[in-house]
Protein backbone atom coordinates (compact mmCIF):
# COMPACT_ATOMS: atom_id res chain seq x y z
CA UNK A 1 0.00 0.00 0.00
CA UNK A 2 1.45 3.56 -0.98
CA UNK A 3 -0.69 5.65 1.24
CA UNK A 4 0.85 8.10 3.51
CA UNK A 5 -1.83 10.12 6.02
CA UNK A 6 -0.56 14.22 6.94
CA UNK A 7 -0.18 15.94 10.20
CA UNK A 8 -2.53 14.18 12.60
CA UNK A 9 -4.38 11.90 10.16
CA UNK A 10 -4.22 7.90 10.67
CA UNK A 11 -4.86 4.99 8.73
CA UNK A 12 -7.07 2.60 10.38
CA UNK A 13 -8.03 -0.98 9.41
CA UNK A 14 -11.62 -1.61 10.69
CA UNK A 15 -12.16 -5.18 12.44
CA UNK A 16 -14.72 -6.80 11.30
CA UNK A 17 -18.25 -6.33 12.42
CA UNK A 18 -19.68 -9.67 14.50
CA UNK A 19 -21.28 -11.78 12.69
CA UNK A 20 -22.81 -14.15 15.56
CA UNK A 21 -23.72 -13.45 19.11
CA UNK A 22 -22.06 -14.46 22.25
CA UNK A 23 -24.88 -16.96 22.72
CA UNK A 24 -24.80 -18.23 19.02
CA UNK A 25 -27.15 -16.21 17.70
CA UNK A 26 -26.54 -15.28 13.81
CA UNK A 27 -26.62 -11.28 13.29
CA UNK A 28 -28.67 -10.24 9.59
CA UNK A 29 -26.76 -7.69 7.63
CA UNK A 30 -29.16 -5.34 8.52
CA UNK A 31 -28.80 -5.55 11.99
CA UNK A 32 -24.66 -5.12 12.42
CA UNK A 33 -23.32 -2.33 13.81
CA UNK A 34 -20.40 -0.01 12.32
CA UNK A 35 -17.23 -1.93 14.55
CA UNK A 36 -15.11 0.85 16.68
CA UNK A 37 -12.18 -0.89 16.87
CA UNK A 38 -9.14 -1.05 14.50
CA UNK A 39 -5.74 -1.74 13.78
CA UNK A 40 -3.48 1.22 13.00
CA UNK A 41 -2.17 0.96 8.87
CA UNK A 42 -0.35 4.40 8.68
CA UNK A 43 0.78 7.53 10.67
CA UNK A 44 1.19 10.81 9.64
CA UNK A 45 4.23 12.90 10.91
CA UNK A 46 2.25 15.22 14.04
CA UNK A 47 1.77 18.58 14.04
CA UNK A 48 4.05 20.93 15.29
CA UNK A 49 2.06 21.30 19.15
CA UNK A 50 0.56 17.79 18.55
CA UNK A 51 3.20 14.86 18.13
CA UNK A 52 2.20 11.52 17.15
CA UNK A 53 1.45 9.22 19.74
CA UNK A 54 0.06 6.55 17.95
CA UNK A 55 2.10 3.86 16.07
CA UNK A 56 1.51 1.37 13.15
CA UNK A 57 0.14 -1.67 14.74
CA UNK A 58 -1.26 -0.22 17.49
CA UNK A 59 -5.20 -1.58 18.30
CA UNK A 60 -7.87 1.66 18.64
CA UNK A 61 -10.71 2.21 19.43
CA UNK A 62 -12.57 4.90 18.07
CA UNK A 63 -15.82 7.16 17.74
CA UNK A 64 -18.85 5.39 15.80
CA UNK A 65 -18.66 8.32 12.96
CA UNK A 66 -14.93 9.06 13.31
CA UNK A 67 -13.13 8.92 10.11
CA UNK A 68 -13.74 8.70 6.58
CA UNK A 69 -14.39 5.47 4.67
CA UNK A 70 -12.15 4.80 1.73
CA UNK A 71 -11.32 1.46 -0.26
CA UNK A 72 -8.16 0.94 -1.72
CA UNK A 73 -7.31 -2.10 -3.77
CA UNK A 74 -10.45 -3.64 -2.46
CA UNK A 75 -9.93 -3.36 1.17
CA UNK A 76 -11.33 -0.47 3.40
CA UNK A 77 -9.54 1.86 5.60
CA UNK A 78 -11.19 4.80 7.88
CA UNK A 79 -8.41 7.87 7.48
CA UNK A 80 -9.33 9.89 10.77
CA UNK A 81 -7.25 12.32 12.79
CA UNK A 82 -5.48 11.30 15.86
CA UNK A 83 -7.91 12.85 18.15
CA UNK A 84 -10.74 11.00 16.78
CA UNK A 85 -9.45 7.97 18.49
CA UNK A 86 -10.63 7.45 21.86
CA UNK A 87 -7.78 4.51 22.90
CA UNK A 88 -5.09 2.22 22.35
CA UNK A 89 -5.80 -1.18 23.59
CA UNK A 90 -3.08 -3.56 24.42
Amino acid sequence: MNIKPLADRVLVEAKEAETKTASGLYIPDSAKEKPQQGVVVAVGSGKKDEPMELKVGDTVLYGKYAGTEINVDGKDYLIMRQSDVVAVLG
